[in-house]
């Protein structure tokens, strides 16, 4: 990360409104970010398939496997690499979980 971009950390939502095995998007400034719980491991891509751009909020969440609902493009949602096809991955963003329990992500 250069000096001129600075990360933000914005708390987003309560982890307890992120059961496990959820995904939901939300809104950080101008970026549009997809969240997903992976047994209690919380995980920020943006919010959109390398594909064709479709939000991937509205796709699956099954185990560890990301889908997309538009083409089933699909993504390890643990480290957003591609399982189909494998040579693509999800843009990510650092996540946390404060001490007060809300999910916060930090975008540049």
């Amino acid at each position: 990360m250069t000096e001129a971009q600075q990360w933000v950390w914005t708390p987003v939502m309560e982890l307890d409104e992120l059961w496990e095995g959820d995904l939901t998007g939300v809104q950080v400034g101008t970026a549009k970010i997809l969240l997903v719980n992976v047994d209690g491991q919380i995980r920020a891509y943006e919010n959109r398939c390398p594909h064709q751009a479709w939000p991937l909020d509205q796709g699956d969440l099954d185990g560890r496997e990301l889908t997309c609902a538009n083409h089933h493009w699909v993504f390890d949602a643990l480290t957003g690499k591609g399982v189909n096809p494998d040579d693509c991955a999800l843009r990510s963003f650092p996540v946390k979980v404060d001490d007060d329990g809300m999910i916060c992500v930090a975008v540049p």
